[in-house]
């Protein structure tokens, strides 16, 4: 996995192919607007974990392009975490299915009038495509990373704080003072075993991301509610905040209802509390 690939992961804006197939101009934009702040909140489990991965992978993406020690421990600290997820879940088997289930779920629009037929067909190229990889990834995903006495050693002593300083570590530290070009090169190959799965899920979160259009939205006295119809699974819940507001979106919910409720922001002691003011905002319940 080179450079351009990890850095890859961290863009979450996805690309022509990747969104949105019904080609009506009027149609409102699934995309927040510059100068909004967007608060996501996922709805089932799956979801949750792409979401984990994706902001990791975003992290590990940043970080890698730094030369100092300080860049490398953090890209460091995202490979861990990210081998964590993949140690408590069959990962692999749950994004090949959510691929799958978009692949049938697009092909079924081919039939509609108001359908961009070549954009779908790339899409359903693309996600058969990534099946396709993943279906080529023999055992367990990063299985290596997971047998690495080196990262071990590495993995247990970040749960301790302050754990992986030089005299706890000196393996680690040895590694650290190594050339930069060394160490992205050894992160790089580390990050590559996450390659195939990770832009699959960057490609299943833009799909859901762009299904669905922002719509404004008001939350009266700071408190916004809304029932859910549970014949049409939501996955996703997203609301874009105008920046220079003085408050923030608090999301809750589950596979009925969700609630958002907006705090004015504080760095003081007092706790956030909600603003009895009316906010417009914009939102997508994303259902695909």
């Amino acid at each position: 996995m080179g450079t351009s690939s990890t850095t890859h992961f961290a863009n979450t804006s996805g690309t022509a192919e990747e969104s949105t197939i019904v080609a009506t101009t009027s149609r409102p934009s699934a995309r927040p607007e510059p100068g909004t702040i967007c608060y996501e909140q996922p709805l089932n489990e799956r979801i949750r974990t792409f979401l984990r991965l994706e902001y990791l992978f975003r992290q590990a993406g940043h970080h890698l392009d730094g030369d100092t020690e300080w860049d490398s421990r953090a890209t460091m600290n995202c490979i861990l975490e990210i081998v964590d997820i993949f140690g408590n879940t069959n990962l692999k088997s749950e994004v090949i299915k959510e691929l799958e289930r978009h692949s049938s779920n697009l092909k079924r629009l081919d039939q509609n009038p108001a359908v961009d037929h070549s954009q779908l067909a790339a899409l359903v190229g693309k996600i058969n495509a990534r099946i396709e990889g993943m279906h080529r990834i023999d055992g367990q995903i990063a299985s290596e990373l997971k047998s690495s006495e080196f990262l071990t050693s590495i993995r247990q002593r970040s749960a301790i704080p302050g754990g992986t300083c030089d005299f706890d570590l000196p393996a680690f530290h040895y590694w650290l003072q190594q050339a930069p070009e060394q160490r992205k090169q050894d992160l790089v190959r580390w990050l590559g075993s996450f390659d195939a799965i990770g832009q699959s899920i960057q490609l299943i979160l833009s799909i859901t991301r762009d299904s669905t259009p922002m719509k404004p939205a008001l939350a009266q006295q700071g408190v916004y509610q809304r029932t859910l119809d549970i014949n049409l699974p939501c996955q996703l819940i997203r609301i874009a905040l105008p920046g220079d507001l003085p408050f923030f979106a608090e999301l809750s919910g589950g596979r009925h209802r969700f609630t958002a409720r907006f705090l004015h922001f504080s760095t003081a002691q007092a706790r956030a509390r909600q603003t009895d003011q009316d906010v417009e905002f914009k939102l997508a319940c994303c259902v695909i």
